[in-house]
């Protein structure tokens, strides 16, 4: 039991990114798959409208198209989320060093 709690230990102690380089590079990656996910949500939102215009099945039926559109859009504000703390994370070790 002791392990554990002197990994959880160590691990809490860390800082959330060893360098800056780890930073541009969670926050490239996370910009990457926002975007992604972003255009998805717009395929998905255009297929479930065009679908349902027309009046044909592409494949799902256009609730599905229009719930996996919400489920990308939901992905892409993760994303979004995630450069947003990492930038600020970057910018108060950036304030830190200044000190």
């Amino acid at each position: 039991m002791s392990i554990i709690k002197e990994e959880l230990d160590s691990t809490w102690n860390d800082k959330p990114f060893k360098n800056r380089e780890e930073v541009k590079t969670e926050i490239r990656d996370c910009g990457r798959f926002a975007g992604i996910s972003h255009y998805a949500c717009f395929i998905f939102a255009a297929l479930g409208v065009i679908g349902d215009v027309v009046n044909i099945t592409l494949v799902l039926e256009s609730m599905s198209w229009f719930l996996l559109a919400i489920v990308a859009g939901l992905n892409a504000i993760v994303g979004h989320m995630h450069v947003v703390v990492a930038k600020h994370l970057l910018g108060t070790e950036a304030e830190d060093k200044k000190e």
